[in-house]
């Protein structure tokens, strides 16, 4: 560390975070040119650091509303599409909309009806898709969707939106399809890691399995699809909030988990002017966070405000915005 003069100010070592000084001292200062890291010496181990930067990395889980299931030998609903990722914010407001899951339907008679998908959650720039409501029995189409929903029987279960990838890999894959229908028996809805389970022999296809983040500070699943439902027995929903479907009764089918962007679960049914529910979808949910270090020069704002480790942790559950000051 050097002193140029009096109206220079104080110069620390130069380095980068692999160059640093082989031999430092106790209250040696560096700053590090490829990290922007002011840090110093404790006796023993290098200090985290104060990054200086006019940006504030933010980390994203966008996870957005569960489709509900069907309802006449009903698909389940496909769980909400689900990103994450990384972004920089210079400052101001970036807008955060918590989408909701699509509402139930209920069926009477003969005349089947598909479950609603579920509403997009929106970070700035980055927009996860509802997912898809779930297929019924005759013809009636499971919807697309961040995951699809299942198919009613006979049919074949919704797309998901964007390509297909590998089981966590949020971006740009928000999720899978739903499974396909048989006679007696619908498909699951698409989780956001795993495609819905197809329906077999009169028992209904399980939801697919969302996708595990631990960016809240301990590992939760999100966007579980719904389970089919089946003659004789109903499919479960997938882990990551999606509901369970139901047999031959008039008791509703679960619905998918509140700030999950779980899928409902599908319902079955008897022609006799009888009310059947479907499950409805289960909101979705967006979290980020930062390193809490970094952002010492802003004040942030928005959500329910914690911190985890060495980050600060900000969780909307409803609509609203994140602002960097």
């Amino acid at each position: 560390m050097t002193v140029s003069g009096t109206n220079q100010g104080m110069r620390a070592g130069i380095c980068t975070s692999t160059s640093r000084p082989a031999n430092p001292f106790v209250g040696m200062t560096i700053f590090e040119t490829d990290t922007n890291r002011m840090k110093v010496w404790l006796g023993s181990a290098w200090s985290i650091g104060y990054a200086h930067s006019a940006t504030l990395a933010v980390e994203y889980l966008v996870v957005a509303g569960g489709g509900s299931g069907g309802a006449r030998v009903g698909g389940g609903g496909g769980g909400g599409g689900v990103r994450s990722g990384t972004i920089n914010i210079s400052g101001g407001s970036t807008t955060v909309t918590v989408g909701g899951g699509g509402n139930a339907v209920t069926q009477s008679g003969a005349t089947g009806l598909a479950g609603n998908t579920g509403q997009p959650s929106v970070f700035g720039s980055i927009t996860s898709s509802g997912g898809g409501g779930g297929g019924a029995y005759l013809n009636i189409n499971a919807l697309t969707g961040g995951s699809g929903g299942g198919a009613g029987g006979y049919n074949s279960g919704g797309a998901a939106i964007g390509a297909a990838g590998n089981a966590g890999a949020f971006s740009p894959v928000e999720g899978f399809a739903g499974g396909n229908g048989v006679n007696g028996s619908g498909g699951g809805g698409g989780g956001a890691s795993i495609a819905g389970s197809n329906g077999s022999g009169g028992n209904g296809g399980a939801g697919g399995a969302g996708a595990v983040s631990s960016i809240s500070g301990s590992a939760v699943t999100y966007g579980g699809g719904g389970g089919g439902s089946g003659d004789s027995s109903a499919g479960a929903g997938g882990a990551g909030g999606g509901g369970a479907g139901t047999t031959g009764t008039a008791t509703p089918a679960t619905s998918g988990t509140t700030n999950t962007g779980g899928g409902g679960g599908g319902v079955r049914n008897v022609s006799d002017g009888s009310n059947f529910v479907s499950g409805a979808g289960g909101s979705g949910i967006v979290i980020c966070r930062y390193l809490t270090v970094d952002a010492l020069g802003f004040n942030v704002t928005g959500g329910t405000k914690t911190t985890s480790g060495f980050y600060t942790v900000h969780t909307f559950t409803s609509s609203s915005a994140l602002v960097v000051g």
